[in-house]
């Protein structure tokens, strides 16, 4: 799947962050039904998918150019499923992207499992396939997990680990997300991942 249109890229070829007011003024006219709009915005929601996945790929190991592109392609397909959501900024969309990501990569891991114990595994599309490498699976169940346990005890302090494991958004852009101060989220990022590490060795 390739974007056309406007979008502007890098002398590398990857598209660059485009402007927060363009990307909040073009998914609002989506939403109103603009289909013009669309035209225009699926380059800009290219730019910020392609960056957050880029983030989250670089704590793995190297050469995931293929599975970057997998991520990207598949949480755009998600993302137009949703064009009902009443979107009222980027913070917002920035956030739903990082939830999509969560979830595709979440789903590859369980059926990666479900495949290495012989069970009966989900068919996976060839887009989703190679997101999530099979000795990363075991990690990213675990962590989901322990994730959905920490959202009934402490729901903000889960959505910030999900912003910034799964969407790899700043101290800065998750505290935007979550209308909070960075100094709240770092306190939160702190606590959670204590919280988390004693949640996945106990279950270990």
């Amino acid at each position: 799947m390739h974007s056309t249109g406007g979008g502007r890229s890098t002398p590398q070829g990857i598209m660059a962050e485009p402007p927060a007011h363009e990307v909040t003024q073009l998914l609002q006219a989506w939403g109103g039904g603009d289909e013009r709009a669309l035209e225009r915005l699926v380059p800009l929601v290219y730019a910020e998918l392609h960056r957050l996945a880029r983030r989250y790929m670089a704590r793995e190991r190297t050469g995931h150019t293929l599975q970057t592109t997998a991520l990207v392609n598949e949480a755009y397909l998600r993302l137009v499923d949703l064009r009902q959501v009443n979107w009222q900024n980027r913070a917002q969309f920035v956030g739903v992207c990082a939830q999509l990501m969560r979830r595709i990569l979440v789903d590859s891991a369980r059926s990666r499992r479900s495949e290495k114990r012989g069970g009966e595994a989900k068919k996976l599309s060839l887009e989703e396939a190679p997101a999530v490498s099979r000795e990363r699976a075991a990690d990213l169940v675990a962590l989901d997990d322990a994730l959905n346990a920490l959202a009934v005890l402490d729901a903000r302090r889960s959505r910030v680990v999900e912003l910034r494991f799964f969407g790899g958004l700043s101290v800065e852009e998750t505290a935007e997300v979550l209308k909070v101060s960075p100094e709240t989220v770092m306190h939160d990022w702190k606590l959670a991942k204590a919280w988390l590490q004693r949640e996945m060795n106990r279950d270990s």
